[in-house]
C-alpha cells in the first residue's frame, strides 16, 4: 500500500496522524489581531482570481482567511512539486502577496515573493516565494506552521492553508478535446493542461479521490461569518474546495453565509463558450447539497460584456436554485481587461455583507 505523502520532509509523519496532533496555540498566533466587530471571512479559491477577492476582503477585515488549492502542476511549482514531493507552492505565494499591507513593508515582500530568477539555469523561472515556502517546509516539517511563519514575515492581513496537505491532480472529461472527434469524451488530467483544453469540460476530479482536508480550513469555513467562493479558474481553482469531502461537508454545515463571485469572462480553454448560467449549473452538478446565499455578477459583464447580453432572467432562476439571491455590480477595472477592481469589488462585498447576513457595521 502507498504511504501517504505530506510535504517531502525527512522523517516527516503522516499527514493525518500529524495534521491531528496540532496546537491550538499557533492558530492564535497565525493572524493579526482583528478589529473590535470585524467579521470573520473565509475565502475560497486559487490564482489570480483568489488574490483578486483577497485585495478587496483585506480592506474590510483582518479576520480573513484563504483557504488555496494544491493541484498546481506547471511552472515553477510543477518543478518543484516532482522534484521535491512538495505542496505546489504557487498559488500559496499569490494569496500571501495579496494579503501583504500596503505600507512600504507590504508592498516591498509582495514584491520580492512574487519576483522570478531569470536565466536558463536550474533556478530560471522560479519564484522567490516559492522558495522560501517550501525552505520552511523543509524545515518545520508542517505545512500550515510554515504559512503561518511566512505570514508573520510579511506581516500579511490575515492567513494562508491549504485546503490539503497533500499534492493533488486534477483528472478532467472533456468532450471534444480532439477536434477531428467533437463528440468523444477524452480525459485530461493536471491543472496546467485542464485549463487550456481544447474541446468541453463536462466535469472534474480529485486525484486522488476523497483527499484529506487540513482542520485548520475546515474549522476556517465553520467559524466564519460569511464563506467567498470565486471568482477564478472554475474548473481549476474554484470547484476543487467542493469535491474535499471535509471541506464540502463543512461548506454544507457552516452557520456562515455564502457568496459566490462569478468571472468577468469564460475562460479560454476551461470555460470557453460558457454563459453565467453554466458556470451556476457546473457548481450545482457537482456540489448539489450547496446552497449559497448571494451570486456577485458585474453588470456591465452580463449586459453586453464578455458574456455577450446575458439572459438574466434565466441567471437569476439559475441563481433561485441555489437558494442565491443575485446581486449586480460594478465591479470590474476601468481599462477594458476582464480584471476585478480591488476597491470596487471590496465595496460590493461591503454591500453585500451588510445586506444579505447577520453582521451588522462593523466600521
Amino acid at each position: 500500500m502507498k504511504q501517504e505523502r505530506g510535504v517531502g520532509v525527512t522523517g516527516y509523519s503522516p499527514v493525518r496522524q500529524q495534521l491531528q496532533h496540532r496546537s491550538a496555540d499557533r492558530r492564535e498566533q497565525a493572524a493579526p489581531r482583528p478589529r473590535p466587530g470585524a467579521p470573520r471571512i473565509t475565502a475560497l479559491g486559487g490564482g489570480q482570481g483568489l488574490s483578486a477577492s483577497l485585495s478587496a476582503l483585506r480592506r474590510l477585515t483582518t479576520e480573513l482567511t484563504a483557504v488555496v488549492t494544491v493541484a498546481d502542476d506547471g511552472g515553477s511549482s510543477g518543478r518543484l512539486r516532482t522534484e521535491l514531493g512538495v505542496l505546489p507552492p504557487g498559488d500559496l505565494r499569490k494569496a500571501l502577496a495579496a494579503l501583504c499591507g500596503d505600507d512600504d513593508w507590504g508592498r516591498t515582500w509582495s514584491e520580492v515573493i512574487q519576483q522570478r530568477f531569470t536565466g536558463d539555469g536550474e533556478l530560471g523561472g522560479h519564484a522567490v516565494g516559492n522558495l522560501l515556502i517550501v525552505a520552511l517546509w523543509e524545515k518545520l516539517g508542517d505545512p500550515v506552521e510554515a504559512l503561518n511563519w511566512v505570514g508573520r514575515l510579511l506581516n500579511v492581513q490575515g492567513r494562508v492553508l491549504p485546503m490539503s496537505a497533500v499534492p493533488l491532480d486534477i483528472e478532467a472529461e472533456v468532450r471534444g478535446h480532439d477536434p477531428e472527434r467533437p463528440d468523444e469524451i477524452s480525459f485530461v488530467r493536471g491543472q496546467a493542461d485542464v485549463a487550456v483544453t481544447p474541446g468541453t469540460v463536462q466535469s472534474i476530479r480529485l486525484l486522488p479521490e476523497e483527499p484529506p482536508a487540513v482542520p485548520e480550513a475546515v474549522e476556517a469555513v465553520l467559524e466564519a461569518d460569511w464563506v467567498v467562493l470565486g471568482p477564478g479558474s472554475w474548473f481549476t481553482s474554484v470547484l476543487p474546495h467542493l469535491l474535499v469531502p471535509e471541506l464540502a461537508k463543512a461548506l454544507t454545515e457552516t452557520r456562515a453565509r455564502r457568496l459566490l463571485t462569478l468571472n468577468l469572462a469564460p475562460q479560454p480553454g476551461e470555460t470557453e463558450g460558457f454563459t453565467p448560467q453554466r458556470h451556476l449549473e457546473v457548481i450545482a452538478d457537482h456540489a448539489p447539497e450547496l446552497a449559497v446565499d448571494a451570486i456577485l455578477v458585474d453588470e456591465q459583464a452580463v449586459t453586453g460584456g464578455a458574456f455577450g447580453v446575458a439572459d438574466l432572467e434565466g441567471l437569476e432562476k439559475a441563481a433561485e436554485r441555489m437558494g442565491a439571491a443575485l446581486v449586480l455590480g460594478k465591479v470590474a477595472r476601468t481599462d477594458g481587461t476582464p480584471r476585478h477592481d480591488p476597491e470596487l469589488l471590496a465595496a460590493a462585498y461591503d454591500r453585500i455583507f451588510r445586506t444579505h447576513g447577520r453582521i451588522g457595521p462593523w466600521r
